[in-house]
């Protein structure tokens, strides 16, 4: 996989997709070659849900409750319930890996369809708790920064299992 932050041109579409697609890509590197044992192994006392496996799963459903669900008005699938509304995450912790990772690339192809029929000023179905609907552009720059801070949680958890860092 090659990953690249540098659109192939500079429009803000492009930028805002490039830097989605890095991010996703990244996330996705910070956890290629990890031992099955670390997958769902949650090294920090504090944060018993922050597990590799957990994050890079968390990731993939909030690309769908952002874009699906919220955005186009579509049923929310997510594995969240009242009783377990962090279960992203601990489902993440004992899926294969690989099944995980899978799964985050299909749900980008389906984003990535999705949002090429769209504006970047087209607002969501689903508003705000303040009433504003937030536009594509808003929610792409939202989805790069989810994806950027917990990259930064998996940069530390891959060092904690096995020594390995990277950019």
């Amino acid at each position: 996989m090659t990953r690249t932050d540098s659109p192939d041109a500079w429009d803000e579409r492009t930028t805002l997709l490039t830097m989605l697609q890095y991010t996703r890509d990244t996330a996705a590197e910070k956890v290629r070659g990890l031992a099955e044992e670390h997958v769902g192994s949650a090294p920090l006392p504090g944060s018993p849900l922050m597990t590799r496996g957990g994050v890079v799963n968390h990731l993939r459903w909030v690309e769908h409750s952002w874009i699906e669900n919220r955005f186009v008005g579509g049923p929310d699938l997510g594995p969240w319930t009242d009783e377990e509304p962090d279960r992203e995450f601990s489902l993440g912790a004992t899926t294969p890996l690989e099944q995980t990772l899978r799964e985050y690339v299909e749900q980008a192809e389906r984003t990535d369809a999705i949002i090429a029929g769209l504006d970047l000023d087209d607002r969501s179905q689903t508003p705000f708790r303040t009433g504003e609907h937030p536009t594509l552009r808003w929610v792409i720059l939202h989805l790069v920064e989810e994806n950027a801070r917990h990259n930064g949680h998996l940069d530390i958890l891959r060092e904690l299992a096995d020594g390995t860092t990277g950019d």
